[in-house]
């Protein structure tokens, strides 16, 4: 916790730094505002508290219109002649989900001239080139938590999909087979398997205490130590060196952020290492790993089954491995978009931009950029 408080202090430090053009309070004026969602189409109809979509645009369109701000909604993102690039120069505030990422590059940000605030709808900015960011002076924020909780209960339904072999009795079930014995050769229960989550914030420490009523042996890696009692409330042990905790899972679950140094983290030397038939889980960042490496040992049986709901790049494409790669238990990105997840995090992002109208501070778990200065996680 010490070094948590020691980033915070540092962020608060360094944020007044008078090189700095560019910062989080608003000028006066009106603003214009640019969120990037993806599109309901059918279903937008379906449910009123569907609102992380364009045609719902967070629920804060009549309130940022009767303020006289201008509110620009589009899914259109890619590419020299898309929606977004027709803004870039003139937005104040970009508005950004981890499920339909506008991808905020280095050149996006030197033409938007005016931006002062990215924001991202959700956990993970990875999407924004952070560094570019801070360099620009930028403020990068995001919903933190807002999702945690849904993102949680997937990695652990994830989890039992794989441990009882789900998916290839289901589709016998829609196929019109029945071939018990196709499914029991690998299917176990989950008690007394050690299970590692390599990271253990908000997310981690959620996953570990839902896991503990399964009598698992459970592992975590992080940067520091969980709090002794939430240690001792699931049994969990830390283990400092990574390359020891992770030939010790029967299932690895990924739950760090994606920075330069966990890139690729999971590579095909590492994979080589773990028990052969390992179950893994990934719903932080595809590139958390390499990508054909993982495809690789599918099919070669190291790996003996692989969950997750984040890729690179997102949208997947179609010839993307993992849509083919055996005992694969894949979705789009959807794990922290619940009806639940998306009301909240539509409520911390029209907050954050009730403060940035006020000239007032965000909470500071919430900064992944304060003027310039990245968050220590990132760093």
């Amino acid at each position: 916790m010490a070094m948590k408080r020691a980033g915070v202090s540092a962020i608060s430090a360094l944020c007044s730094s008078p090189n700095l053009t560019r910062g989080v309070h608003s000028t006066a004026g009106s603003k214009k505002i640019v969120g990037v969602f993806y599109k309901a189409n059918e279903y937008a109809e379906l449910n009123p508290d569907f609102v992380g979509t364009v045609e719902r645009g967070l629920g804060i369109r009549d309130w940022l219109e009767s303020r006289g701000h201008q509110y620009i909604v589009t899914d259109d993102k890619e590419g020299p002649d898309c929606e977004l690039e027709k803004h870039l120069s003139d937005l104040h505030v970009l508005i950004t989900t981890p499920f339909h990422p506008a991808y905020v590059t280095a050149e996006r940000i030197k033409k938007a001239k005016n931006l002062q605030l990215l924001l991202t709808a959700g956990i993970g900015s990875d999407h924004i080139d952070l560094k570019a960011a801070a360099e620009a002076g930028l403020t990068v924020a995001e919903v933190t938590g807002s999702n945690v909780v849904s993102v949680a209960e997937d990695e652990l339904m994830r989890i039992l999909i794989l441990v009882r072999n789900f998916l290839p009795g289901y589709h016998q079930v829609i196929n019109g087979d029945w071939n018990v014995a196709g499914i029991a050769h690998r299917a176990y229960d989950l008690e007394g398997k050690t299970v590692g989550t390599v990271g253990a914030g908000r997310i981690g420490r959620l996953l570990l205490q839902r896991l503990k009523p399964f009598n698992c042996n459970l592992l975590y890696h992080d940067r520091i130590k969980i709090d002794p009692e939430l240690e001792n409330q699931t049994g969990a042990k830390f283990e400092e060196d990574l390359d020891v905790m992770l030939p010790k899972c029967d299932i690895i679950v990924l739950n760090t952020p994606l920075t330069e140094k966990t890139r690729g983290m999971l590579d095909k030397e590492r994979i080589s290492k773990l028990k052969k038939g390992v179950l893994i889980v990934n719903n932080a960042r595809g590139a958390l790993v390499d990508t054909q490496a993982v495809a690789d040992a599918c099919a070669s049986g190291q790996i003996g089954g692989y969950s997750g709901d984040v890729w690179f790049p997102q949208p997947a494409p179609k010839d993307h491995p993992w849509r083919y790669m055996p005992n694969q238990a894949m979705t789009p990105h959807i794990s922290g978009t619940t009806i639940d997840a998306q009301l909240r995090y539509a409520a911390g992002t029209k907050d954050m931009l009730d403060r940035y109208f006020k000239g007032e501070e965000f909470p500071v778990q919430n900064y992944i950029v304060k003027e310039g200065v990245l968050a220590p996680q990132y760093q």
